[in-house]
């Protein structure tokens, strides 16, 4: 990756600068895909079911009762 960002830098591709920005400021985070196998994929799926929900009640009047149906709906068992 280092590589392809230093060819992207050398060959002067300013299309490419948004995208190697990108990879340069995040690097860290993308190899460790690579070499822990892990992401944020739960806390992606978790936020559109929170979203999804959110929808599906159309706006949130009372907040605490809203935070408490969501913790009884997607909450793990204990």
């Amino acid at each position: 990756m280092a590589r392809w960002y230093n060819k992207v830098e050398e060959a002067g591709f300013h299309s490419f600068n948004v995208i190697a920005a990108t990879f340069y400021e995040h690097y860290e985070d993308i190899l460790n895909f690579y070499v822990n196998s892990s992401s944020n994929a739960a806390a992606e799926s978790f936020n559109a079911k929170v979203k999804a929900f959110r929808v599906a009640i159309r706006g949130i009047v009372d907040e605490r009762f809203f935070l408490y149906r969501l913790s009884k709906i997607y909450a793990f068992p204990h």
